[in-house]
């Protein structure tokens, strides 16, 4: 096998991987991963609006906004305007919301960072400049993506 297709066997197995671990939250949560990454946001910071969750999870406002019309939908998420600005609307977990985060799987990023930050340094930023040119390489280097990907949503993606 020569050293591209080798490559290319590696990005499909972590894509497969981040595949099988997307169907597993959703089967026993009920949710995306983006979703689970929304929920834990707001369960950390009660009261946050979609702009700080989309700050903070490096997601455009749009799509947390698409993200959380479906949470609230499923009743995991309420929306409360403030009584004093009107502008702001807060976010906070309903039971429903904190049941789904409970039952949710461990997340595959969780035993990865576990991994490398046991890498020393000089390692970490090997593997950083090597996925950041393999990403340069497939012209992927400006689309926005979270640190947690959920397949399905690549899939209904427009084209």
């Amino acid at each position: 096998m020569q050293n591209h297709e080798q490559l290319f066997v590696s990005i499909r197995k972590i894509i497969r991987a981040i595949d099988i671990r997307s169907r597993k939250l959703g089967k026993e949560a009920g949710i995306t991963g983006p979703q689970l990454m929304v929920l834990q946001e707001i369960l950390q910071r009660d009261g946050i609006t979609a702009r700080e969750v989309a700050s903070r999870i490096n997601l455009s406002q749009a799509t947390v906004t698409n993200i959380l019309d479906r949470l609230e939908i499923k009743l995991f998420v309420e929306r409360k305007r403030s009584d004093i600005d009107k502008r702001r609307v807060a976010l906070h977990l309903t039971e429903d919301g904190k049941t789904a985060l409970s039952n949710a799987p461990q997340a595959i990023e969780e035993q990865f960072v576990e991994r490398f930050s046991a890498l020393k340094d000089w390692e970490q930023l090997q593997l950083m400049a090597a996925v950041e040119k393999i990403a340069d390489m497939m012209d992927a280097s400006d689309i926005e993506a979270a640190p947690v990907l959920n397949i399905g949503e690549l899939e209904s993606a427009p084209k």
